[in-house]
């Protein structure tokens, strides 16, 4: 069969690879599995109960889940085949914030995921009209189950699932998928069944894993990126697994021992930080070799490295880097890297580890993926986002933003006419607001936002994405912010990694044991000195961040200083802290 809508995949995977383990979810401690015909079975189920309760095609169902759950897919699906329209909303929103996508959506029904989504999805239902019901998928007293869905299942109406179904245009709508945003009012971004199959499609090229594999899922199923691989897998006879939680990533991916899965940069320099930690408690030999492994994978190159060090890097992976492996499962044939850049230093050490990291880019605009760099036909370069899979159109503009245009292009902003035109031209191409450039005339690499790029009053340029990322490269700053539109030079506001300078403190012997001793602790702060201006030394003079201030607390997602997919707010960053501005600047930010 031609796979042309979303809720064809698993039928696709039924007919070419039935699965015994389709999609697995890990709650309370144990894994439970279900079948390809076991997770059709229950999406046609829910579609029947769907149409017992009157949903209607066009009606929205949103959907809020804090963890990846194999109940997420049955919805999906279950809701997709009778027509209706899909809206993953992420669980970290406010209440305002949801009352306001439910009622630019104008959903219907809602199915959330526990007590802490259903309480707050029901205080905002007030706000709503359109809200009919909420839904709670685990059992809480006193509300409706999900299963009240399926009770209501009725076997006569699969005759009206199924012509639904064959009325479903592949350039029909599929899902609105509501922007975080760091700025602003979230935006329904509305993606077709085109969109997102043929965008699954063609990154299968890219994916170096058979119908044998097993897939490990934990990033946000609302964020399109997840979303879009969870297809690929059903569509390769993938298994899938989704993790308990974000806590125990690394015991599951121990457990499943995937081939593949998928990160954001910041997780993996989370990874990268517990190694060097690990490495540096070694002691003697075993230490010495520890940073000899290191120190070799800074240097690797995908070409032109001599047979000497590709010896050395034998024994390096031998002795070293199967650790790292095995920490990872040990079978592990990819990691697709997005949503914000990575530090080339890192893919470098990774891959010279033998962990494939492959970086790609893309936007919840182009459903989402635009380039990825490959394992197969040369397909690797460090510090690039990759070659543009097959009928993406990618060009560079006079003013070096990225244009693209493509099968996988968004339908346009929900209600928003006058959105989606600012962003599409008459052409057809998609400003995405990143900077770029080809690499080798094919590998397309991001240098930075268009609109994060600002001039400091000497009419000076200033990248802040190069610089962050250099900066967090260093093991005492978590996160950094550099600021300084339109002021003399550029500065920063500096989150450091507490439990690091706190450990670092200890080993010195400094009586240090709190956040706030920390801060004040005036050897501390010379060794962090010392760090910044290490830092700022490659970068040109007028570039050089030359003041900062520490934040107090550490940014997450929970607090509002990073968005789901782990970038900066940086409007909320500029607010939060407007005190340390005016503290650096010495007047009130603008």
């Amino acid at each position: 069969m031609e796979v042309t809508r979303l809720f064809d995949f698993p039928y696709y995977q039924l007919e070419n690879f039935p699965k015994k383990e389709c999609i697995a979810s890990k709650i309370n401690g144990e894994w439970k599995s279900i079948s390809t015909q076991e997770f059709i079975d229950q999406s046609n189920s829910l579609s029947r109960g769907l149409i017992e309760l009157d949903i209607q095609a066009g009606d929205k169902i949103a959907m809020i889940f804090s963890v990846n759950r194999t109940e997420w897919n049955i919805i999906d699906i279950g809701t997709q085949q009778v027509g209706a329209i899909n809206v993953p909303v992420y669980h970290t929103l406010s209440e305002s914030d949801i009352a306001f996508i439910f009622n630019d959506a104008e959903i219907k029904i809602c199915f959330a995921l526990n007590k802490e989504m259903y309480d707050k999805v029901a205080a905002a239902k007030p706000e709503i009209p359109s809200l009919q019901k909420i839904y709670c998928v685990e059992e809480l007293e006193g509300t409706a189950n999900w299963k009240e869905v399926f009770a209501a299942d009725k076997p006569e109406h699969q005759a009206e699932v199924d012509k639904r179904k064959s009325v479903i245009k592949t350039d029909d709508l599929a899902t609105l998928i509501y922007t975080s945003g760091t700025t602003g009012k979230p935006k329904g971004v509305m993606l077709s069944h085109k969109n997102l199959v043929s965008n699954t499609i063609y990154s299968t090229e890219r994916l170096p894993v058979s119908k044998d594999a097993k897939g490990l899922s934990f990033l946000p199923l609302c964020h399109v990126y997840e979303r879009m691989i969870i297809y690929l897998y059903f569509y390769n006879g993938v298994s899938l697994f989704y993790a308990e939680s974000m806590d125990t990533i690394g015991d599951n991916l121990r457990e499943v021992k995937p081939e593949v899965f998928t990160a954001v940069p910041r997780l993996l320099e989370k990874v990268f930080d517990r190694i060097m930690a690990k490495g540096a408690e070694q002691k003697g030999i075993k230490r010495m070799l520890f940073y000899w492994a290191v120190n070799l994978a800074e240097e690797y190159e995908i070409h032109g490295k001599s047979w000497f060090y590709k010896l050395k890097l034998a024994i390096a992976r031998k002795l070293v880097f199967s650790k790292w492996q095995a920490a990872l499962g040990g079978n592990t044939k990819a990691v697709a890297s997005g949503s914000a850049a990575l530090q080339p230093r890192l893919a470098r050490i990774f891959l010279a580890a033998g962990i494939p990291i492959m970086e790609g880019y893309g936007l919840t605009e182009t459903s989402p993926v635009i380039s990825v760099n490959c394992r197969w036909n040369d397909g690797v370069r460090i510090g690039t986002v990759g070659r543009p899979i097959r009928e993406a159109e990618v060009k560079i503009a006079e003013d070096g933003e990225i244009l693209f245009k493509g099968p996988n292009l968004m339908m346009g902003y929900y209600k928003r006419p006058d959105l989606t035109a600012e962003v599409i031209d008459k052409d057809g191409y998609f400003h995405t607001g990143d900077i770029g450039e080809f690499v080798e005339g094919e590998f397309l690499k991001i240098t930075d936002r268009k609109k994060e790029i600002f001039k400091t009053s000497g009419g000076k340029y200033i990248a802040p994405q190069i610089m962050e990322n250099a900066f967090k490269s260093s093991r005492f700053i978590e996160q950094l912010m550099v600021i300084g539109e339109n002021e003399k030079h550029p500065a920063a506001f500096i989150q450091v990694d507490f439990d690091f300078c706190l450990d670092w403190c200890k080993r010195k012997g400094h009586k240090v044991s709190t956040k706030e001793e920390l801060l004040t602790f005036q050897p501390f702060l010379d060794r962090l000195q010392a760090e910044v201006d290490k830092l700022n030394a490659p970068f040109g003079h007028w570039e050089q961040v030359k003041k900062y201030e520490l934040t107090p607390d550490a940014w997450s997602i929970q607090s509002g200083q990073l968005t789901p997919t782990l970038k900066l707010r940086r409007r909320v960053v500029m607010d939060m802290y407007a005190d340390l501005y005016e503290k650096i600047y010495e007047h009130p930010a603008s």
